[in-house]
């Protein structure tokens, strides 16, 4: 992935087709670099893809900027290891088990892992992320998000209202 103008124009234009109210992204600062130019284009895409003439298409009614989460990076810290201090959480204690089961479906995932980082225990370390996020608010299980709420952005929680 590349932060170039070519794909920000792409990725503007997808986002004038679906007219999103929320995106969620990778995290800013991750491990992986291409994550954080994921991140760096739906930043820019969300914040410009309703401008007049950014992008063509016809802009769909309520267009406005949507709602930004950054995902929490793997381990829920950053690539120098310091701890990411999330804005909001969500409760997935009863989705655990559909959440292991849908990530042991990604068998590139995994075998990009074993091969590239030696590891072939991602399923207990996202179990163990998702109960150390859990113990942060007390419960069993939880995701952790940070909210973009820069310049023209929602102000709200939008992840509080819909799961409290």
């Amino acid at each position: 992935m590349v932060f170039d103008r070519g794909t920000i124009l792409k990725a503007a234009e997808l986002f004038r087709s679906v007219s999103p109210r929320l995106v969620f992204t990778h995290a800013r600062s991750d491990y992986m670099m291409d994550h954080e130019m994921v991140s760096l284009l739906a930043r820019s895409a969300s914040f410009m893809y309703a401008a007049p003439n950014f992008v063509p298409g016809k802009l769909q009614p309520g267009t406005g900027v949507p709602y930004l989460y950054y995902c929490d990076p793997i381990e829920g810290i950053d690539p120098l290891g310091q701890p990411v201090n999330p804005t909001t959480y969500v409760d997935v204690s009863s989705q655990m088990e559909m959440k292991v089961a849908m990530l042991s479906c990604h068998a590139s995932q995994r075998e990009w892992l074993r091969a590239h980082h030696g590891m072939d225990e991602y399923l207990n370390s996202m179990r163990q992320h998702s109960a150390s996020r859990g113990s942060e608010i007390g419960v069993v299980a939880a995701e952790a998000f940070v909210q973009h709420r820069g310049h023209a952005y929602p102000a709200g929680d939008l992840l509080v209202e819909l799961f409290g």
